[in-house]
């Protein structure tokens, strides 16, 4: 039992002499021990701080409050409220004072020894409290609550936003920061921040001109946007020049006097990632998000679910690929749970929208990180105006995660019967919807599959032939990159199952049959613009390669892929004329065939 308790029971009251008005007192001890104690000096000839005469006045007012004082609470014209500032917090309980009302003494009494029927009570009050805590009927626990499934399901944590998280857990604490060394003198900047941790080998960070502003706020949403200064601008014009000259010499120079211009820092990592540093290039990323998020909005909060940013301005473009690339990164680095964080936080920014097609990664960096029951979730709360199903990745994805549910030991077995009806039944729905899938898939997983299937018009040569050309890159996409989930031979056991069940149908007469063909030719006409940019963003040899050539044949910039049509510009560059027409273009010709030809701009 602490000592404040004991103090209470035994009738012992602290704080109870009035406080004077022309000088602030603390009482440091009850007046009989002092008469009893006198004054000493501890080791040294020092004078504690408990010792000597009633009150001492001090210059520093919380030089001698200690912890119990801090526990006990305020004295207020010496006497404790039963009303403290806690109740702010702990709302509907009795009070702590409460529990010790049987020992109070009126104002001016010297504490003394306690009755034993008050000692009694106050031992009945303390027991019926503990009670009441552990019953859970009592007052409220303290912090924040715990997280539910009522939570948003864009709501990101900002504890699964650090990968060291992660690989702490896969690893342990000791093989993670194992090789990190001592810390030295680092640099000092000028925030903490959840994104990325700053480095001692990064540049001095000074304000680079970029900043956040608030647009408006409506219906529980707040839109957002970057915006560049005058130094920022003229510095992103001469960005605009290195890209022309096709010299990343030209950037690292610009660099050099900006070292935290952001679409230098993204265009310079996809250069280092195409020469294999990708050190250097998750590096160069890093530093990108580091200089947005300390030009962030006051209420510009990343975890909420509620704040936008428009993929249209230009300026906001930088922060949905520097958080793509990161992502990306941190999915080949093996921490899934952290992509998985990340991509939820692209979606947020402008969900129904979704300029980078985020829903086509999500299904995937959920099996991988084994958050079924978050995948199963997003599958159900956006199913009836998002029309999941009809994306491949979803369809055979969110039955997968059925199934991998089905195999945890630890769910009671009612649940893991009806997860097992529920995957195949989707599973059957996904097969007949896209029968497409099934040859390629089982090509990539190496299974070869009976004569009975292979036979078969259903999934034979000519589903995958006769599929729109649309269908076919959302199919080539989801098998480039998910096609090894499949490989368990449990996994495959049930899908060769499951493709009896649909071809037995199939054979039936299934008005569902029908109906699927039907939807598959009216459906996927042509893939939209964002699905475009998140194709050449994948860089999925099978999915570029299905683009249309109106897409493939445009000139693709790393720092902004496909730009919309409808762009809203802030700022525009200054027209100038084409290097072509300042001379001969038979001499500016031969003048690019000498060793140190550098194009104007």
């Amino acid at each position: 039992m602490s000592r404040r308790a004991l103090r209470r029971l035994r009738g012992e009251q602290r704080g109870q002499e009035p406080l004077g008005p022309d000088a602030l007192q603390f009482v440091l001890r009850d007046d009989d021990d002092a008469e009893e104690e006198g004054p000493k000096r501890g080791p040294g000839g020092r004078r504690p701080r408990d010792a000597g005469k009633e009150g001492v006045r001090v210059n520093n007012r919380f030089e001698l409050i200690d912890v119990e004082d801090l526990e006990e609470g305020p004295v207020v014209n010496g006497e404790r409220p039963d009303c403290l500032l806690a109740d702010t917090v702990v709302s509907g309980s009795k009070r702590r004072s409460q529990s010790g009302s049987a020992a109070t003494k009126e104002d001016g009494e010297v504490a003394g020894g306690a009755a034993p029927p008050e000692q009694e009570n106050g031992l009945e009050d303390i027991d019926r409290i503990l009670e009441r805590i552990e019953d859970g009927s009592g007052s409220r626990p303290l912090g924040p609550p715990p997280l539910s499934s009522k939570k948003h399901v864009l709501y990101v944590e900002h504890r699964h936003l650090n990968p060291d998280t992660e690989l702490k857990r896969y690893f342990g604490a000791r093989a993670v920061l194992g090789e990190q060394r001592p810390r030295q003198r680092q640099r000092v900047y000028p925030k903490c921040t959840w994104l990325t941790t700053p480095k001692s080998t990064w540049p001095r960070y000074t304000k680079p001109g970029l900043s956040m502003r608030l647009l408006q706020s409506r219906k529980g949403l707040s839109c957002f946007a970057f915006e560049h200064n005058e130094e920022y601008q003229q510095a992103q014009l001469r960005f605009l020049s290195a890209v022309e000259s096709m010299e990343p010499n030209n950037i690292v120079v610009l660099l050099q006097t900006s070292p935290y211009h952001v679409d230098s820092l993204l265009q310079l990592s996809d250069a280092c990632r195409f020469q294999e540093d990708q050190e250097m290039a998750r590096d160069l990323v890093e530093r990108a998000l580091y200089s947005m998020e300390c030009a962030f909005h006051p209420l510009f909060s990343l975890t909420s679910g509620t704040c936008r940013l428009d993929y249209r301005r230009p300026e906001n473009r930088s922060f949905y690929l520097a958080l793509y690339k990161q992502m990306s990164f941190l999915e080949k680095r093996g921490c899934p749970r952290t992509a998985l964080e990340y991509c939820k936080l692209i979606l947020s920014l402008e969900p129904d929208e979704d300029p980078l097609c985020v829903l086509l990664l999500i299904d995937h960096l959920a099996l991988r990180a084994r958050d079924y029951e978050y995948l199963i979730r997003l599958f159900q709360e956006w199913e009836a105006h998002r029309n999941l199903s009809q994306l491949p990745n979803f369809a055979f994805s969110v039955p997968l995660a059925y199934f991998l549910l089905s195999q945890q030991a630890d769910l009671p077995e009612q649940e893991l019967t009806c997860a097992r009806e529920k995957a195949s039944l989707l599973l059957r729905q996904a097969l007949t919807m896209f029968p497409g899938v099934l040859m390629p898939l089982l090509g990539y997983c190496s299974v070869r599959p009976d004569a009975t299937v292979t036979c078969h018009h259903f999934f034979g040569p000519e589903a995958e032939i006769s599929q729109p050309p649309a269908l076919s890159q959302l199919v080539s996409l989801y098998l480039g990159r998910s096609h090894f989930l499949w490989k368990e031979p449990a996994t495959i056991s049930w899908l060769e199952e499951t493709v009896r069940e649909v071809l037995q149908a199939v054979d039936a007469g299934d008005p569902a049959v029908e109906a699927c063909e039907s939807r598959r030719k009216v459906l996927y006409q042509r893939a939209p613009r964002n699905i475009h940019r998140h194709v050449i963003l994948s860089e999925i040899k099978e999915a570029v390669a299905a683009l249309p050539p109106d897409v493939s044949s445009q000139p693709v910039l790393g720092f902004d892929p496909l730009p919309p049509v409808d762009t809203i510009y802030s700022y525009v560059r200054p027209e100038r004329l084409s290097p072509v027409s300042h001379g001969n273009t038979i001499a500016l010709f031969f003048r690019s065939l000498l060793p140190n030809y550098t194009m104007e701009v």
